[in-house]
């Protein structure tokens, strides 16, 4: 059976979309069109509170699915977001954040979103309606069984994530897959399925609320958490950062006085002699090394500082 005819069976096994959780109305809202603004605003925060607590129900799906991140990093494989409207949107801001923050090469956290770069600042609906897309995105991007493949999908049934996901699974690949809708769940074949259900919206249907808000918080935590692991993280300090502009320059010069005990001054000359890097410039402090040994000392013990720092 063709990708699509597998996708539009589940999409019949699955209630319809009036049914889905992300669609319900929302019983402590309905009067919100008549509330004063300061009340409206109390409403919303009432319900984004909600999901911090469904996200930490999910705790667990959301460590398994580190792991497998951390694993195919390690082997040289890379994270794939796939996502339409507001979950693709979400995708490609964590993925395009990594670089920067935790100095990884752009092509490791990758963010897809149907309908391309246009639909990053304008509305494409009808470009998730095509499970096809979903795949031939992940075959441009050069997906191995390598990768990991992780489709967003607030309503669960969106055939442009889907597709990618059949795709994922198809090649070998591992597969998570994040929804806020409980029922999806048993129909979508996936290696981890992280599932907060944050229940209906405010406004019904606008899951760029509360589905919004949980996705975020598990991306963070997905790409965050794995940047930990890696070592690119010294006590809770970023410290493969690529100063790359005045803010980043000035945010390595204070973690390396942080953890060094140097003095504004003495940071920049020590980063001026590691040529930059902040992780080497902290074993040379630390360690009291030329640069030559403290580069050594990463890479015999994979750019991790607390290993080289063992006694």
């Amino acid at each position: 059976m063709k990708v699509k005819n597998k996708i539009d069976e589940m999409n019949r096994q699955v209630s319809k979309w009036a049914d889905l959780l992300t669609e319900q109305r929302n019983p402590n809202s309905t009067h919100i069109d008549r509330c004063s603004t300061a009340d409206a605003l109390r409403l919303i925060n009432a319900e984004d509170q909600k999901v911090a607590r469904a996200v930490e129900d999910v705790i667990d799906d959301v460590a398994c699915a580190v792991d497998l991140v951390v694993s195919a990093f390690q082997k040289g494989g890379r994270l794939f977001y796939v996502g339409a409207g507001t979950s693709g949107r979400l995708g490609v801001l964590d993925a395009s954040e990594c670089p920067p923050t935790y100095g990884v090469p752009p092509d490791l956290v990758q963010g897809i979103i149907a309908g391309g770069i246009p639909a990053l600042t304008r509305s494409q609906e009808g470009a998730e309606d095509y499970p096809e897309d979903g795949e031939e995105a992940l075959k441009d991007r050069g997906c191995t069984s390598d990768d990991v493949v992780m489709g967003i999908a607030a309503s669960g049934v969106t055939p442009f994530v889907l597709g990618a996901l059949e795709y994922a699974q198809r090649i070998g690949a591992k597969a998570l897959f994040f929804s806020c809708n409980p029922d999806v769940v048993e129909k979508v074949r996936a290696d981890v399925a992280i599932v907060p259900v944050v229940g209906p919206e405010v406004i019904a249907g606008s899951t760029r609320m509360k589905a919004g808000t949980a996705t975020k918080l598990v991306l963070n935590m997905i790409t965050t958490t794995a940047m930990i692991r890696l070592g690119k993280v010294y006590e809770n300090l970023m410290v493969d950062l690529a100063p790359t502009c005045d803010k980043l320059i000035d945010r390595a010069e204070r973690i390396l006085g942080i953890v060094s005990d140097l003095t504004p001054e003495e940071s920049r000359r020590v980063l001026d002699d590691a040529e930059g890097d902040l992780k080497t410039a902290i074993i040379m402090t630390k360690r009291a090394v030329s640069i030559e040994t403290a580069r050594d000392l990463l890479r015999q013990n994979d750019g991790v500082i607390n290993k080289v720092l063992v006694d």
